[in-house]
């Protein structure tokens, strides 16, 4: 059984002004999701799952329908505020969609085997849809066993300023143990360095695993998102703005041993797109990637 590549894309994308993740980046028109769609079909992946919000539906099924049909197995599952568990209703004032673990929980419906989950406006590369394709098409699909692609941190690092990034570390068995987020990590003078509380250096190996939200699950996962966004729900504190994080259901059932999550080193490089400045950069990067063979000017035709 093939996996899934399921696209997290309902985002507000109010910090890049607008609807990124139908904007094009390609030489054709392409955007980076048909970029990372291409690479899932290279390394095996046999269905694709778009994560939205009803109101932008008419936009992807625009920009994907005449692409993609005939050439894989795609729907759409919704994002929606009022998608909460029986009896609960919005809070009066909430406008943000409830974050990344509803995201994937919501595709519940859709997905009957392993699969994959990313961001749609990261860039994650071909090697590393090999290896979580690989993996996937191997696990018990009824099991635990989860999976996260693991970049260099040097591989992830912009040239444009300071990132921040969740570093992993693992057992001797390279299955996750704990993600640190550290903040304002640039290179200096020949190494790596993020920015201690206090405002000194401190240094990093450059080879450091760090997540990109580059995720694999089995449909037992759904389950446990819908246990842990319940406790959500009626434990946060926040009902305007909190969000049910993905990494955070995932270090939970870590540490409460109901899953384990495998790590997958990969050599891809990673680039994403936040705000209108970085359309440039990946422009860029993708036009090198062409010049070397890796991708056709136009990939649908």
């Amino acid at each position: 059984m093939k996996p899934t590549l399921v696209l997290l894309a309902a985002g507000m994308g109010s910090r890049y002004g607008g609807l990124k993740q139908v904007d094009s980046v390609g030489p054709s028109g392409e955007t980076i999701m048909d970029y990372s769609i291409y690479d899932a079909l290279r390394a095996g992946f046999g269905k694709v799952v778009f994560v939205i919000r009803k109101d932008i539906e008419a936009d992807f099924r625009s920009a994907f329908t005449n692409k993609l049909e005939g050439k894989v197995i795609f729907d759409f599952a919704y994002q929606e505020l009022d998608m909460l568990p029986e009896g609960t209703t919005v809070p009066e004032g909430r406008q943000k969609p409830w974050g990344t673990g509803h995201a994937v929980m919501v595709a519940d419906k859709k997905i009957n085997e392993p699969f994959a989950v990313i961001n749609a406006d990261d860039f994650y590369g071909l090697d590393a849809f090999e290896k979580l394709a690989k993996e996937l098409s191997s696990i018990d699909p009824d099991s635990a066993s989860y999976s996260m692609v693991g970049y260099d941190l040097d591989n992830t690092l912009s040239d444009y300023g300071d990132v921040s990034r969740g570093i992993c570390e693992t057992d001797d068995n390279s299955f996750l143990k704990s993600v640190t987020e550290r903040t304002k990590i640039k290179r200096s003078h020949g190494q790596v360095a993020f920015q201690e509380m206090d405002g000194t250096l401190a240094f990093l190996d450059k080879k450091s695993a760090v997540s990109m939200n580059f995720w694999g699950f089995t449909p037992k996962f759904f389950s446990q998102l819908n246990t842990l966004f319940n406790t959500f729900i009626n434990k946060t504190s926040d009902k305007l703005k909190g969000e049910f994080y993905l990494s955070t259901a995932i270090d939970t059932l870590i540490r409460n041993k109901e899953a384990e999550v495998k790590v997958l080193r990969t050599s891809s490089r990673w680039f994403g797109v936040t705000y209108k400045e970085d359309k440039p950069f990946v422009i860029e990067k993708i036009n090198n990637q062409i010049k070397n063979g890796i991708y056709p000017v136009s990939l649908w035709k």
